[in-house]
């Protein structure tokens, strides 16, 4: 059987068939498209450059390591305690100053200072690091992740919108990890 135009009835329903696999075709591909280019759509919330204060410089006595608290910039209402971040404070001398976060740069777990031996340790898996954030040992790669920091009339400030990572963003603002280690290091 054929349509009058010459158009056989399998050749219809394949251009039907065709013509519905496009449709679902695009249907499926907006999705991925809108993926693709969220980054170049969205653009990024006013908080993740935004420098958040930590408090006087008196607060963190030079020589010292403390744990201080900010408000996540891009927090919501709704996410209550958990937007409150925790990070490590060590306050070299004079205006110089380190801040760390808190995760280990393993899996991310939480590390804690301790003064007498003067290391951060990850509960996790056995990480420890330097006072300076550099690896001691375990099994994180690097060290821990540091903040960019600026005084401004006498208060400490973090940027602190994006949790840092391993590129060079600490090094543009003249944060440079010690290299120095103690005797026994190797």
């Amino acid at each position: 059987m054929s349509v009058p135009d010459g158009l056989s009835r399998r050749q219809m329903f394949l251009k039907i068939a065709m013509l519905f696999n496009g449709m679902v075709g695009v249907l499926l591909g907006v999705p991925i498209v809108g993926y693709i280019l969220s980054p170049v759509t969205r653009g990024r919330k006013s908080g993740y450059d935004s420098w958040i204060s930590l408090g006087a410089i008196d607060q963190f006595p030079s020589g010292q390591t403390r744990l201080a608290t900010y408000r996540n910039p891009i927090a919501q209402v709704s996410d209550g305690n958990t937007a409150d971040i925790p990070c490590w404070v060590r306050h070299i001398d004079g205006n110089r100053f380190q801040v760390f976060a808190i995760n280990c740069a393993h899996l991310g777990c939480p590390v804690r200072w301790f003064p007498q031996s003067g290391l951060f340790m990850c509960p996790c898996h056995g990480g420890a690091y330097y006072e300076d954030g550099s690896r001691a040992s375990g099994p994180p790669e690097r060290g821990l992740f540091e903040y960019p920091f600026k005084i401004v009339d006498g208060t400490l400030h973090i940027q602190a919108g994006e949790l840092p990572t391993p590129g060079p963003s600490a090094r543009l603002y003249g944060i440079t990890p010690s290299t120095k280690r103690p005797p026994c290091a190797g």
